[in-house]
């Protein structure tokens, strides 16, 4: 969530001015009796000094509504905000946007907000004080009023600071920040302050948005794009068109839900632990990105944008970002590295058949990373009309945290899946990792779960001893924080810092870094990441198709191979769930040299 900045009791030219030099979104004239008072004719003439984007707030108590309505249409004034005992009917009888405030002391202080909260555009969240209506100064406990931005709007006050900022909007994630004495000196606001607050906020948006992990590391031609599709983003998701028309496609065009099924001759054969398998692999275009892809391309059509583009390891993303792009009439550009579109030419053939132009990526590793890379500069050249179609939970802030909540619903129906058919939550889900988002899709609805065990599949390819793998987070790994793609995580890199080769069988794991969202479950233990190599790999791959008739991707085979090592293990009434993330077609021809000439093929594969 992008957080707004209102910097409040401006009284003279040189503070409007000092706010005209920051990316201040509103400011805020106090007409009600107070130390920073003013009249309507200091505001008419401090207006002419205002940059025109800024939004203007006037703060009144219990003034009569008449003479607000004349102040609103003689100043201009874009929100009210009202500190006193003003009703629903007086909120109602305003010309513009409201604000109200609400006092906080304990959370009973939030009962009023319910009276209000079809009336109002927003709560102004202040410090309870028998004395005074505002501007105390005083921080109250921001505990109180955590989780309440996500039903209404929240606009915090009371005692923020440059020093405390970053907290109070880890916290309480207000729609915007309501600043005043914590940027004074001498009841005059302070250049030095307001600049201090800026640089905090700044480092905020790169630090967030879990944990370390995270952030907006990105060229400042990116800032502002982000910024927009991070707005777009959240406004589609409170708007229930956005969410009906996005459901619409999930069942009727993807197919949606996709079963959850028991694989019982995988369960026998292996003893132990009962399995379930979650059937990504039987959506339209034949794996879980197309969940991604129709809620990211009904954005960009809402955004207005004429053109998507989107990178692709495995191929799957870049089909499934085609597929959204035809549909709904949209050019599209895929970039692929050299190495993928030699072991994917299946898909390749499926993006063009679609209407996509595939631009084969010869640089770098010529794989995953290096079609990230050049997608983003195209981004950066073409920003205004092209919409960035990210495939997994990575880049820059907010693409992780959407491109989790368009996967989520495959955790979601597991939930409501495995408790028809046991009657309680799963011990186990296993998910394979490149990236890591049909693993994040599964793993958040069950994230506040403990109970459940949540195991992230690397690859470890050739072994991880070799330096042939993309592990970054399992035992006997050496993942390294650092920063790639726009995001800060853990990353496969040299004694120097530079980022090495990832190595996998399978194209969609072949990527030397991991979502941010991964890093941190690792970080706080709330989820374990394992390796297969390639071999073991491939043994899944094989077992599944004999065993169930189910050939799955060579992604999914890590997953796979991962549970044949568990189940044994278990008890029988143990029961995991393994996330499917798609199909083996497009593997095929991946595989064929191995099942033909066993070890020498698997040599062959690896050259």
């Amino acid at each position: 969530m992008h957080t707004k900045v209102k910097i409040c009791g401006i009284k003279t030219i040189e503070e409007v001015q000092t706010i005209n030099n920051y990316p201040v979104s509103y400011v805020g004239f106090i007409f009600a009796t107070s130390k920073r008072q003013v009249t309507e004719e200091q505001v008419k003439a401090l207006r002419g000094y205002l940059r025109k984007d800024i939004k203007v707030v006037g703060v009144f108590v219990d003034e009569a509504p008449q003479r607000v309505n004349e102040i609103i249409k003689s100043c201009s004034l874009d929100v009210v905000q009202l500190h006193g005992n003003e009703s629903v009917e007086y909120c109602n009888k305003m010309n513009t946007k409201v604000w109200k405030s609400i006092r906080v002391k304990d959370e009973n202080s939030l009962e009023a907000i319910k009276q209000y909260s079809t009336e109002v555009e927003s709560f102004l969240l202040d410090t309870f004080s028998k004395e005074e209506r505002g501007g105390t100064g005083k921080a109250f406990n921001w505990n109180i009023v955590r989780g309440l931005s996500k039903t209404y709007n929240i606009v915090l006050a009371g005692g923020l600071t440059p020093e405390n900022i970053v907290e109070a909007i880890e916290i309480v994630r207000p729609q915007v920040i309501d600043m005043n004495s914590g940027l004074e000196t001498n009841l005059m606001k302070d250049n030095e302050k307001v600049r201090k607050l800026f640089f905090k906020l700044k480092e905020e948006k790169m630090n967030r948005k879990f944990g370390q992990f995270g952030g907006q590391y990105v060229p400042e031609t990116l800032m502002y794009p982000l910024q927009e599709l991070e707005e777009a983003y959240e406004a589609c998701m409170k708007d229930p068109s956005f969410i009906e028309e996005y459901m619409y496609y999930m069942k009727d065009y993807v197919g949606r839900e996709s079963p959850l099924y028991y694989a019982k001759r995988f369960t026998e054969k292996l003893g132990g632990a009962k399995i379930y398998l979650k059937r990504e692999d039987l959506n339209h275009t034949g794996a879980h990105k197309i969940n991604n892809v129709i809620g990211q391309v009904l954005l960009a059509k809402r955004m207005g944008k004429k053109k998507v583009i989107a990178e692709t390891g495995a191929g799957q993303h870049g089909v499934a970002t085609a597929t959204g792009a035809a549909l709904f009439d949209m050019e599209c550009t895929v970039f692929m590295g050299e190495e993928d579109v030699a072991r994917q030419q299946l898909n390749v053939f499926r993006m063009e058949l679609l209407g996509a132009k595939v631009e084969t990526v010869v640089s770098g590793t010529k794989t995953l990373k290096d079609a990230t890379n050049e997608a983003i500069r195209e981004w950066v050249r073409c920003v205004e009309d092209t919409f960035y179609v990210i495939g997994s939970v990575v880049g820059p802030h907010p693409y992780p945290t959407m491109v989790r909540d368009f996967q989520r619903i495959i955790g979601d129906e597991t939930k409501r899946q495995i408790l028809d058919k046991e009657g309680r939550l799963p011990d186990t889900i296993i998910a394979c990792v490149g990236g890591g988002s049909n693993a994040m899709g599964i793993f958040y609805p069950f994230v506040e779960d403990t109970e459940v065990e949540l195991i992230g599949v690397e690859a470890a390819g050739l072994g991880i001893e070799t330096g042939k793998h993309a592990v970054v987070l399992a035992e006997g790994s050496d993942g390294t924080l650092g920063v790639l793609h726009g995001m800060k995580t853990k990353l496969l890199t040299d004694s120097d810092g530079n980022i090495i080769p990832a190595h996998s069988i399978s194209a969609g794991l072949d990527y030397p870094g991991i979502g941010p969202e991964h890093a941190y479950l690792e970080n706080i233990k709330r989820a374990k990441y394992v390796s297969i190599t390639d071999q073991e790999a491939l043994d899944g791959f094989e077992m599944l198709t004999k065993v169930e008739g189910i050939i799955p991707a060579l992604e999914s085979s890590h997953a796979i191979a991962y549970a044949m090592k568990l189940a044994p293990k278990m008890p029988k009434d143990h029961i995991i769930v393994i996330n499917v993330s798609g199909r083996g077609d497009k593997d095929t021809h991946t595989v064929m040299d191995y099942f033909r000439q066993g070890k020498q093929g698997l040599e062959k594969l690896n050259k």
